[in-house]
């Protein structure tokens, strides 16, 4: 009986995906990252916010080994994720877009996505020469897998175009479509609503939402509170390279720290329960008393 019990608590318990220990990044004299811990759990769509300078994309860097941490250690499925190269982390299991886009703009849609693909593919350099019967049909498989995969972003219909030509929002879902094109387990994101309106903004979170209902884990660095908040299920919040809070959005819009992190020392005091729904950190955090008091009366 209780042997039974304890098989279904342990089922009932989440699947952990990365787990994140003590991680700290220097740049000569600046701290970027201290002693930052975390977990992500499979199924989540992993909220990271803090203020410009926080330590956010600093830390997406750390993961996805394009900087080498001073200390600490990110297992990832069962792999050191601070050992591996980055094109290693991609086959492993784990893909990200950048804050600033980084396309290949001369290339049509598809070729961009196609190029994602090709980590998940057999052909070496031989059948790149001699184009067999095999590797032309695995070229055919790439393309018809890039294809499906502009159609589940949205953009389908813009497969030939030029990915410069392509407007801001369909380039920020061909990112995600290349991404997706390594078949991730956990798939990072990198502030992907920045400069979107709100209707562009809608359209991505219900693509978040069907990825992840698709069964990819989901990290999310975004400046929208009122995105993050509404989409993700845990938020760790950083404020200059160190975990502020961690937990359930409800609980993270409630704690002091955080609250005095976007409004100003003070705030925390008069603070209703919710921070703005509006971009908090395109706000003056310096603009003193009567700026956070406004803020407040916004809230209510």
């Amino acid at each position: 009986m209780i042997s039974a019990a304890v098989n279904a608590d342990a089922r009932s318990m989440p699947e952990l995906l990365l787990v994140a220990n003590k991680l700290s990044k220097r740049f000569g004299g600046l701290q970027a990252l201290s002693d930052v811990s975390f977990s992500i759990c499979k199924g989540d769509i992993y909220g990271l916010i803090g203020p410009n300078g926080a330590g956010k994309t600093t830390l997406f860097n750390v993961l996805t080994s394009l900087y080498v941490p001073e200390s600490g250690s990110c297992n990832f499925m069962g792999h050191q994720l601070t050992r591996l190269k980055p094109h290693e982390i991609a086959v492993v299991g784990l893909a990200r877009t950048f804050q600033n886009i980084r396309l290949f703009g001369n290339l049509s849609a598809i070729e961009n996505v196609m190029i994602g693909r090709h980590i998940r593919t057999r052909a070496g350099l031989w059948g790149a020469i001699t184009r067999n019967k095999r590797t032309r049909a695995e070229e055919a498989a790439i393309e018809r897998r890039a294809q499906e995969l502009l159609d589940y972003v949205g953009i389908g219909h813009r497969s030939n175009d030029v990915a410069q030509s392509l407007p801001y929002g369909d380039q920020r879902r061909l990112e995600i479509a290349r991404a997706l094109a390594t078949e991730p387990t956990l798939l990072a994101l990198d502030e992907p609503a920045a400069g979107m309106n709100a209707s562009e903004t809608l359209v991505l979170r219900r693509l978040i939402e069907k990825i992840r209902g698709d069964g990819v884990t989901v990290l999310l660095i975004e400046h929208d509170m009122k995105l993050v908040m509404g989409l993700c299920n845990r938020v760790l919040v950083l404020e200059y390279g160190k975990v502020l809070a961690e937990g359930k959005p409800v609980d993270v819009q409630r704690n002091p720290k955080v609250i005095e992190a976007y409004l100003g020392a003070g705030a925390a005091d008069h603070a209703p329960v919710k921070v703005p729904a509006s971009n908090p950190l395109a706000q003056d955090q310096a603009s003193g008393a009567a700026a956070a008091g406004q803020n407040n009366k916004d809230m209510q």
